[in-house]
């Protein structure tokens, strides 16, 4: 029987995004479920497997039409198609989970497994603001902070499955803030939405200044919160900005120096809040960039949207199985 059809999904610290993708590239339908109501990746992986099938057959297709499932995931090894120490992912911890084997014995279909920002990055380079372009940086703000490189027009996996791992390069290196990798100072402590809103409960808990963010319960701030107050031109929220931004713009300069990207492309929920986060980030790049890349590489928000990029992606690695 012909084939016609993949699955593409994108594994994230509270949902997982889950999409049909045809030949086309085209998601012709996809839906979400919690990945953070789950403490065994058994359950988790059965729950995925459920939404799946009532998702192919509330749209007329039989599972015998998918060809396979692709998965973006925290910490996704794509040369063993294993979950390894995802800290981010209540049902991960310090475990090695063969996610891959175990979905594709429970479904009954080929799967194969990624980073989750390299899913982005495939995504970005096929149908987004990547396109044409062979060697760029992605970089997604979410819960963490992770990245997909592509060389080339490859993603970089490093000899184990696991290169690529840029939100844990240390920015911070005296007294840095604790990161759920178990190291201090990480990129994703500081920078990561958790990262904004831990800044902000920092400077409200350390400091008596004026700001719309004290209406709020202090352990219940979001980085939705911070971005809402700065737009409305709160000294606090907008200086958290320049702060994030300033981390994460020094720490491009870094990777630049590495790979001499064409682009850094940004994914993410914190890419919502726009130039309060793009203008420290470039300002702050170019600053510290050597002077040969200086006014050479650009900085640019995803085209794709957020659930859109990572299916895509993911489901890429479907149509080789």
């Amino acid at each position: 029987m012909e084939k016609p059809y993949v699955v593409g999904i994108d594994i994230g610290g509270q949902t997982a995004k889950i999409g049909i993708v045809n030949a086309h590239g085209e998601i012709l339908a996809q839906t979400v479920i919690r990945s953070d109501q789950h403490t065994d990746a058994d359950l988790f992986i059965q729950s995925l497997c459920e939404t799946i099938k009532n998702l192919a057959a509330a749209n007329k297709i039989e599972l015998s039409q998918l060809r396979g499932i692709g998965v973006g995931a925290p910490n996704g090894n794509y040369y063993k198609g294993t979950i390894e120490c995802a800290v981010n992912l209540k049902w991960g911890g310090n475990r090695l989970i063969p996610f891959a084997e175990i979905m594709s014995k429970t479904i009954g279909i080929p799967v194969a497994l990624t980073n989750d920002a390299n899913a982005a990055a495939m995504g970005e380079m096929t149908y987004g603001a990547a396109r044409n372009m062979k060697n760029f940086i992605m970089i997604t703000l979410g819960t963490g902070v992770g990245s997909g490189i592509i060389i080339d027009g490859k993603v970089l996996y490093g000899h184990d499955g696991f290169a690529g791992e840029l939100g844990h390069t240390t920015i911070v290196r005296e007294n840095g803030r604790a990161c759920s990798c178990g190291k201090n100072g990480c990129l994703e402590a500081y920078t990561s939405a958790t990262g904004v809103a831990r800044s902000a409960r920092e400077v409200l808990e350390t400091t008596t200044r004026k700001s719309l963010l004290r209406n709020l319960p202090i352990e219940s701030i979001s980085s939705k919160d911070v971005s809402e107050a700065a737009l409305q031109g709160d000294s606090v929220a907008l200086e958290i900005f320049d702060f994030t931004g300033k981390m994460l713009g020094e720490a491009f300069a870094d990777f630049v120096a590495f790979s001499s990207p064409e682009a850094i492309i940004l994914f993410g929920g914190l890419t919502k809040s726009g130039d309060l986060i793009m203008k420290p980030i470039v300002e702050n790049m170019e600053k510290n960039l050597l002077p040969l890349w200086r006014g050479k590489i650009k900085v640019l928000f995803s085209q794709l949207k957020e659930s859109d990029a990572a299916i895509l992606g993911s489901s890429a690695l479907a149509w080789d199985l």
